[in-house]
């Protein structure tokens, strides 16, 4: 497994449920003061807080956090922000893109804020012992194409193709009669602190989620003591991380997006850049058309010794088009977040 603990950049995922004001005037200012940093990444602002996942060099992302945390724009409101850090090899993003959205993690349940109730948090050297306890369900709150790399043993995988399914879920499968402790888990916790506040709203009483999510837990469990089972999904080049925060094996198919173990890629049924195991029924005959001839440039521009956009990602502008299509066929189940 690839260790990029002195790898040169730093990747920091960080989120914050707080009332948010004049949401264009931050997004000019976070944008301006990342971009003359050489920072990358996507930021997303709304009134209810920040989310986002950036990587630079060491110094940079320092100064981008501190910058949150006391710039004057701000009036204090992230003083308090805990990100989560890793490193990266290569730049993990193809640009910075700082976003204003209705929501920060877009679960569209009405009557429910986060900065007024959550469930308790966790920290990741309690957690072992939580989830070992006999009457607590267990809940993954990410997706199937997360679920699909690893999770928690003997975690319940709800199958969302979107975490607004988690409403359905929780409707269908969970009852404050019958389960009356929850503990849910998610990348790096964000989604868990909306899904605690929808829960304890639906009549749940005791709701737990683990603090700084799967992230926390890799970076600060020994391996030799995890109830962890496989990599983590994470949302940029890196693909997936491990114990100790390593870079997984992983990498994405350029049709469907789905995350390939070295087994899925030796399967008859990969064919690389056009598809894999999971689309290979999914694809229709435009969409692989063009990924056949995508690959074919891709293999030209390496014969030839020549660079090729396609070499961190090899798909970039494939997939700007077609990530409307792409979350269509993941809905059906070929399935494709930021923290």
């Amino acid at each position: 497994m690839k260790n990029f603990h002195d790898a040169p950049l730093t990747v920091a995922a960080f989120y914050k449920f707080v009332a948010v004001r004049e949401c264009p005037l931050l997004q000019n200012s976070i944008d301006e003061f990342a971009r003359v940093r050489g920072i990358m990444g996507t930021v997303l602002l709304a009134p209810e807080g920040i989310n986002g996942t950036i990587a630079g060099t060491p110094g940079a992302v320092d100064e981008f956090i501190n910058y949150l945390r006391n710039g004057n724009v701000f009036g204090g409101v992230f003083r308090d922000i805990s990100p989560k850090f890793s490193r990266a090899s290569d730049m993990p993003f193809l640009r910075l893109r700082v976003r204003l959205k209705s929501e920060i993690v877009t679960l569209r349940a009405e009557d429910i804020d986060p900065t007024r109730q959550v469930g308790t948090y966790v920290s990741p050297r309690d957690w072992n012992d939580l989830i070992s306890e006999p009457d607590v369900v267990v809940v993954d709150t990410r997706n199937v194409y997360e679920t699909a790399i690893g999770t928690f043993e003997g975690a319940t995988d709800p199958g969302l193709d979107q975490f607004t399914d988690f409403k359905t879920f929780a409707t269908r499968e969970l009852d404050p009669e019958q389960h009356k402790r929850v503990a849910m888990f998610c990348t790096g916790g964000i989604r868990c602190e909306k899904a605690s506040s929808y829960l304890l709203a639906q009549g749940f009483e005791d709701v737990y989620h683990l603090q700084g999510g799967i992230l926390k837990y890799l970076e600060e469990v020994p391996e030799n003591e995890s109830r962890w089972q496989g990599a983590c999904f994470v949302f940029d080049d890196r693909v997936g991380v491990e114990h100790g925060l390593r870079q997984s094996e992983h990498e994405l198919c350029r049709a469907c997006r789905w995350p390939l173990s070295i087994s899925d890629r030796s399967n008859s049924d990969y064919i690389e850049g056009v598809q894999c195991p999971h689309c290979k029924d999914k694809l229709d005959e435009a969409t692989r058309a063009r990924a056949v001839e995508r690959q074919h440039q891709v293999e030209l521009a390496i014969s030839r010794g020549e660079a090729h956009m396609g070499d961190r990602g090899r798909d970039v502008a494939e997939k700007r088009r077609s990530d409307k299509n792409v979350r269509r066929q993941q809905s059906r189940g070929a399935s494709k977040g930021i923290v």
